[in-house]
């Protein structure tokens, strides 16, 4: 059965974080050091269950659902990448209080991880961002088009397909990632779905994270954040990933060789950063090769 693929019992929580119920997975120990992980987009905390088994040392490992996904709260108003960043300071506050953090995100949540370091660099004692290397940059010409095209899709809300049943979903999940054996597809399958009495499934993540953005994502703001990260970091790249080369595709990117000198173009911005690759891996590598990214994030965080 798919629960047999879990080593380390997880832990469920629902806290308030600012007025919202939000679920949170842990792993370990409270007495053990506090490990944050940050899922990445259309994703749920305990997607980070295969990471946290091939962790060799002794972590209390907390991974929430971030807001609108998994069993957290959902947002009528929609979402907006700041407010990630708030409730994560929110979630530090319940479970982390008084040290500064280890924190490890992977898409999404390296995004956030690598925001968060460059706000508050006294609340981070070490950062790894898993394939977190930005969106790619956008004019400002582009304003007026981002916005008509948000408001558009906000009077024709998007929405999930359903699907006939778990096992279809872990079909999806294969489909979309080769690389996925079927027990941890099933494993995931029960945690991003939902079952209808009928057998039928749906995602249980908020569709309307699928709404475009209304305004232009710019680099000059987002390595202004990074300059100011004062915590060593370290990020990792899967070399099968489509990421870097879709960073590389748009005006400012650069592919290089290995397709990825526009992520080395970026992580510059960090005082010190460190890239390292990951070989047959896809962009969810935490899946692919569990026991090599758990090595060299755990060699990393526990460096002097």
């Amino acid at each position: 059965m798919p629960q047999q693929i879990a080593i380390k019992r997880a832990t469920s929580h629902f806290v308030d974080v600012r007025g919202e119920r939000h679920h949170v997975q842990t792993w370990g120990e409270p007495q053990a050091t506090p490990l944050v992980l940050l899922h990445g987009w259309m994703d749920v905390g305990a997607s980070f269950q295969f990471l946290v088994d091939a962790l060799a040392g002794d972590w209390y490992a907390i991974a929430p659902d971030l807001r609108g996904f998994g069993r957290s709260a959902w947002q009528a108003q929609g979402y907006w990448f700041y407010d990630y960043i708030a409730d994560l300071e929110a979630m530090l506050e319940r479970f982390v209080p008084d040290a500064p953090v280890r924190l490890v995100g992977h898409s999404l949540g390296g995004n956030i991880a690598m925001d968060y370091a460059g706000v508050r660099p006294q609340r981070v004692h070490r950062v790894v961002s898993l394939e977190g290397f930005g969106i790619p940059a956008e004019a400002a010409e582009k304003a007026p088009r981002k916005i008509a095209a948000w408001l558009d899709a906000l009077a024709n809300p998007p929405s999930f397909r359903t699907y006939a049943s778990l096992a279809a979903v872990a079909d999806r999940l294969q489909k979309k990632n080769p690389r996925l054996p079927r027990d941890k597809a099933e494993f995931l399958a029960e945690r991003w779905a939902a079952v209808f009495p009928d057998g039928r499934a749906e995602l249980v993540s908020d569709p309307r994270h699928k709404l475009p953005f209304p305004h232009i994502y710019r680099m000059d703001e987002i390595f202004a954040m990074w300059r100011n990260v004062t915590a060593p970091v370290l990020w990792i790249a899967a070399e099968e990933s489509e990421i870097p080369r879709w960073l590389a595709e748009h005006p400012e990117g650069e592919a290089g060789a290995d397709g990825l000198d526009e992520v080395r173009r970026r992580i510059a911005q960090v005082p010190g950063a460190r890239l390292e690759t990951i070989p047959d891996a896809g962009h969810m590598l935490h899946h692919d090769q569990p026991a090599q990214v758990a090595a060299l994030v755990e060699s990393f965080l526990r460096a002097a």
